[in-house]
C-alpha cells in the first residue's frame, strides 16, 4: 500500500512540475508569453535567473520521480537529502506564504501583488504558484512514505533511545547557538509579518503587501519551529519518550526554510543586485544582516544534520547486522 501511495504522489509531483518548467523553456526561448514589461530587467540577468530556477525545478522532477524507483532506496542518501532539503525550504513557506497572504487579501482587501503586478501577468502567478502548491504537498509527501520505508526504525524510535554516537558534545558546541539564533531570527520575522517596520528603510516599508507579511510569519514560525527542534535533538533528555521524527521534522523544514528561502534568496538577490547598474551590491540594514545570518545558521544545520545522520545509519546498520548474526540458526554439522 505504501508503495502505491509513493508512486502515485511522485508521479504527481513530477507532473506538477510540467507547467512551471514549460513556461520557463518559453521564456529562455524568448517568448516573452505573460511578461507586460520584457524590458524591465536586463537580458542577461533575465536568462540567467530563469535558467538557474529552471534547473531547480527540473532538479526536483528527477528527486520525484527517483523516490517512486525501486532502486531509489539504494541510492546514495545525501544525493536524494540535499535536494529535498532544499525543496522543503523552498516549498513550505512559499506555500504558506501564498496561501495566508491571499486570504488575508481577501478578508482585508490589502494589496495582493499578484493581481495587480504589471511586469508578469496574474495568470501567470496562477499557473506557476498554483503548480508549486501541488508539486509541495505530493513532493514532501513522497518523500516522508520514502524516509518511513529507509529509515523508519530511526525515525520512530523515542529521542531516549538515540545512540550517543561520540559527538553529541561537538554538536552542541555549534546546533544549540544556532538554535538560539534561529529562534532570535524566527522573532524577528513575526514582528515583521505583524506590521513593524523596525530595521527597514522607508522603501522597504512602503513596498509591505499581505504576500509578504504573510511569508514573514511563514519565516519566522518556522524558525522557531527549527530551534525547537534542534534542540530536542541535542539535549535529548528533555523529552525522552517523544518521536524522533517530530522535533526531525521540525528542525530538517525550519533549517530548510532558513537557509533557502531566507539565506539563499538574500544571496541571490544581493547577487542580482550587483548585476544591475546603479544598485548596491548587498541589501543594507537589518533584513540584510537577518539573510546572512540565516544562510549561516542554515549551513551550520547542513554540516552537522549530514555528519549525524551518517552516524545515526551507521549506527543502525551495525545493529541490523548484529541481531542477524546472533538470530541467525546454527548450522548443523554431520561427522
Amino acid at each position: 500500500m505504501s508503495s502505491r501511495r509513493l508512486t502515485l504522489l511522485g508521479r504527481t509531483a513530477v507532473l506538477a512540475c510540467t507547467p512551471y518548467l514549460a513556461l520557463k523553456l518559453l521564456w529562455l526561448l524568448g517568448f516573452d508569453v505573460g511578461v507586460g514589461d520584457p524590458h524591465r530587467i536586463g537580458r542577461a540577468v533575465w536568462v540567467a535567473a530563469n535558467a538557474f530556477t529552471f534547473l531547480l525545478d527540473a532538479i526536483a522532477a528527477v528527486v520525484a520521480h527517483t523516490l517512486t524507483r525501486p532502486a531509489g532506496l539504494r541510492a546514495p542518501a545525501w544525493l536524494l537529502l540535499l535536494p529535498l532539503w532544499m525543496a522543503s525550504g523552498l516549498l513550505v513557506p512559499l506555500m504558506t506564504g501564498v496561501v495566508g497572504g491571499s486570504l488575508a487579501g481577501l478578508i482585508t482587501g490589502g494589496r495582493n501583488p499578484m493581481g495587480s503586478d504589471d511586469f508578469i501577468a496574474p495568470w501567470v502567478f496562477g499557473v506557476v504558484y498554483g503548480g508549486f502548491l501541488v508539486e509541495g504537498v505530493t513532493l514532501l509527501g513522497a518523500f516522508a512514505v520514502y524516509a518511513h520505508q529507509r529509515w523508519g526504525g530511526l525515525l520512530r524510535s523515542p529521542l531516549g533511545d538515540l545512540a550517543d554516537t561520540g559527538t553529541r558534545t561537538v554538536q552542541r558546541i555549534f546546533l544549540a547557538p544556532a538554535a538560539v539564533l534561529l529562534a532570535a531570527l524566527g522573532c524577528l520575522n513575526v514582528l515583521w509579518g505583524t506590521g513593524s517596520t523596525l530595521g527597514m528603510d522607508a522603501a522597504e516599508a512602503a513596498a509591505g503587501t499581505v504576500i509578504s507579511s504573510a511569508s514573514n510569519w511563514s519565516q519566522g514560525l518556522l524558525s522557531l519551529l527549527a530551534a525547537a527542534g534542534l534542540l530536542l535533538l541535542v539535549f535529548p533528555r528533555l523529552m525522552p519518550g517523544l518521536r524522533v521524527r517530530w522535533p526531525l521534522a521540525a528542525a530538517w523544514t525550519g533549517g530548510g526554510a532558513a537557509f533557502a528561502c531566507g539565506g539563499c534568496m538574500w544571496l541571490v538577490q544581493a547577487v542580482t543586485d550587483g548585476l544591475s547598474p546603479g544598485a548596491p551590491a548587498v541589501s543594507g540594514g537589518l533584513p540584510g544582516l537577518v539573510g546572512a545570518l540565516e544562510l549561516c545558521a542554515g549551513l551550520t544545520v547542513l554540516c552537522a544534520g549530514a555528519f549525524t545522520l551518517g552516524e545515526l545509519t551507521t549506527d543502525m546498520r551495525g545493529n541490523a547486522q548484529r541481531r542477524m548474526i546472533v538470530e541467525r540458526p546454527a548450522t548443523r554439522t554431520y561427522t
